[in-house]
């Protein structure tokens, strides 16, 4: 007969502290906790100010002039999320849309063209070169967040710059103006 050397409370009191330690976060174990991203284009979001695509196409993605020209609105686009990518990393020949991806036109065929082909029509180089899985962020981010948009609005806008930014106010007052306008033809039928 072999004996057990603890009692039942004190082998349930080693599976309740087992289980505990093993339920606890990894912060406890001064390890930092990975907090769950809320939004999965957040990556694609920081991509699109970190390359300043907002220096073209603003903050909204509905574009106006900027220092390469007059961008085209990404809330009115109709290319795919493949054609975003390939416009991210090969830029457009012939306007101001700059490339993004290492070696493109070089080691990298774009439009179906290389440097030579390309010729007069090629685009300008970026800033900063960005990596295939930041190109493909930065299209899920304009997918999900920007093309097909309409106007932007001031709730938009605070989403975007994560705060009360002044740069906000001018739609909080459109905001209000297109408030008040519903409610006075509320009030006229």
């Amino acid at each position: 007969m072999e004996l057990n050397p603890f009692p039942a409370t004190a082998s349930m009191l080693l599976v309740s502290v087992a289980a505990l330690i093993f339920s606890m976060p990894a912060a406890a174990y001064g390890q930092a906790a990975q907090t769950p991203s809320s939004d999965p284009t957040n990556a694609g979001k920081a991509v699109f100010s970190k390359a300043n695509c907002v220096g073209c196409h603003k903050w909204h993605g509905d574009g106006g002039g900027g220092y390469g020209g007059d961008a085209l609105s990404l809330r009115k686009t109709e290319l795919t999320r493949d054609q975003i990518i390939e416009t991210v990393g090969c830029g457009r020949p012939g306007t101001g849309m700059p490339f993004f991806t290492r070696g493109a036109y070089d080691e990298v065929k774009c439009h179906g063209m290389n440097r030579q082909d390309a010729a007069a029509q090629m685009p300008p180089e970026a800033g900063t070169f960005l990596r295939p899985k930041d190109i493909e962020s930065v299209a899920d981010y304009v997918i999900a967040h920007i093309k097909g948009a309409g106007e932007p609005t001031y709730a938009e806008c605070v989403t975007f710059f994560s705060s009360g930014s002044r740069v906000c106010d001018i739609y909080k007052t459109q905001a209000q103006k297109s408030e008040d306008a519903a409610a006075s033809t509320g009030k006229s039928q």
